[in-house]
């Protein structure tokens, strides 16, 4: 046994040890192959990248990027601009400040000007008019003193916070149109105050927007829950009669869906003649032009983004969980609420974040089927894009409405995960 033993470590000990070259060697092809692989996946997927960078995230960022971006007047009023920064807007500005704001309205034409009297009417109004007749004037008035020249034209330009109003439109970069989404703006001394009640709005829209969501977001769920479990549990044929019936609004257009509940809730409609012939109601409902048509308009339209991510949950629950409750005891109700109901929670999260996020942004219904006090904040970016033609102040509105998604979206995540982690 003894010289077996000998023999067979006198073999191990004299088999050939595997070069560390070659280890190396090895190591070094499985990396190349690795990052080789990599490389072709980019490819791959390279001109789906571009196409979203080049159609989507480049719009998108330059749009975000006017709600800051004030270029405007410093571009039109350049050696004002130049002047302004060398002031501390601390008392009178100095003489080189008005002689440059009459040789910038000499030289501007008159479209620009009146396009800066616009972007600083925003800022102060008032300022439209000041600045549109002080070009005039500068233009007529050649070989003038400039502060003598500018005052004659408006008695504003000896008002200290005119100049600072220019002072602080003149920079490159601004937070009036981000303050103004949220009804804040800077007093002259540069501190930032809440805006008068009766031109502070968009808070208020905001929380419409708010109510609005929830109240469709909570109304699909009541109405999407029962219809999805009836989706998971229906015979084949019947399952497929229902799924087609969920999907049928997928199939329409939008603008079709909202014109049709136009019909269906006016005074003389299909939904009051109903409920008048049924005996009901004895005169007409107001269901059109206010929240009630807003709520059950936009409910139909999302009820899908519902029904469907609960479904697919519900189809990957064993119906052997049920009846193992029952076979220990419980009551129908308490097995649903106990088994049942948490294994659907990850298609719940996922529907409600769907249909609130989706929600957030509506604005074709709500401007059709709701009335003036149910515009909801999307309302307002199209009508500074489309109508007021201020850009600044849509991209400003755009990027509350992108943050508060973004949050929502966070909270989101992490509710999904703590919930995960709670099943588990």
């Amino acid at each position: 046994m003894a010289a077996i033993e000998t023999t067979l470590s006198s073999s191990v000990a004299a088999a050939p040890a595997a070069p560390e070259v070659d280890r190396r060697a090895l190591k070094a092809g499985l990396v190349r192959a690795q990052r080789l692989g990599r490389v072709r996946a980019f490819l791959l997927v390279a001109p789906l990248l571009a196409f979203v960078l080049l159609v989507f995230v480049g719009p998108v960022g330059l749009l975000l990027l006017r709600a800051v971006d004030n270029r405007a007047v410093s571009a039109a009023l350049p050696q004002t601009a130049l002047a302004m920064a060398a002031w501390d807007g601390a008392g009178a500005p100095p003489d080189t400040a008005w002689a440059a704001m009459v040789a910038d309205l000499r030289a501007a034409p008159s479209e620009v000007v009146a396009d800066v009297a616009k972007r600083l009417n925003y800022y102060q109004p008032g300022f439209r008019s000041l600045l549109i007749k002080s070009g005039r004037a500068a233009r007529n008035g050649k070989g003038a003193d400039a502060k003598a020249l500018l005052s004659d034209a408006d008695a504003g330009w000896g008002d200290v916070q005119t100049w600072q109003t220019i002072r602080r439109a003149s920079a490159r970069f601004t937070d009036f149109y981000l303050l103004a989404a949220v009804d804040l703006h800077r007093a002259p001394d540069g501190t930032i105050v809440a805006s008068a009640d009766d031109s502070a709005i968009y808070r208020e829209a905001i929380g419409r927007t708010f109510w609005i969501t929830g109240v469709v977001t909570f109304a699909c769920l009541v109405l999407g829950f029962p219809v999805a479990w009836l989706l998971a549990h229906a015979r084949p044929g019947v399952g497929n009669l229902l799924m087609g019936m969920v999907l049928l609004p997928f199939w329409t257009s939008l603008l079709v869906r909202t014109t049709a509940w136009v019909v269906l809730l006016q005074t003389n409609g299909v939904v009051n003649d109903l409920l008048r012939w049924l005996g009901v109601i004895s005169t007409p409902l107001e269901l059109i032009h206010n929240r009630t048509g807003v709520i059950i308009a936009m409910t139909h339209i999302l009820l899908p983004f519902m029904v469907l991510p609960i479904y697919s949950v519900m189809r990957g629950i064993p119906p052997v969980f049920m009846k193992a409750a029952a076979s220990l005891g419980a009551p129908p109700w308490r097995a649903f609420l106990r088994v049942y109901l948490p294994q659907t929670m990850p298609g719940i999260a996922a529907g409600t974040a769907l249909v609130f996020i989706l929600a957030l942004g509506y604005y074709i219904t709500p401007s059709l089927v709701g009335g003036p006090r149910d515009q909801m904040l999307s309302y307002f970016v199209a009508y500074f894009a489309n109508q007021a033609n201020n850009w600044g102040m849509a991209a400003a509105l755009s990027v509350v409405l992108l943050a508060i998604v973004l949050v929502l979206a966070g909270v989101f995540h992490r509710l999904v995960g703590f919930s995960r982690v709670k099943l588990g």
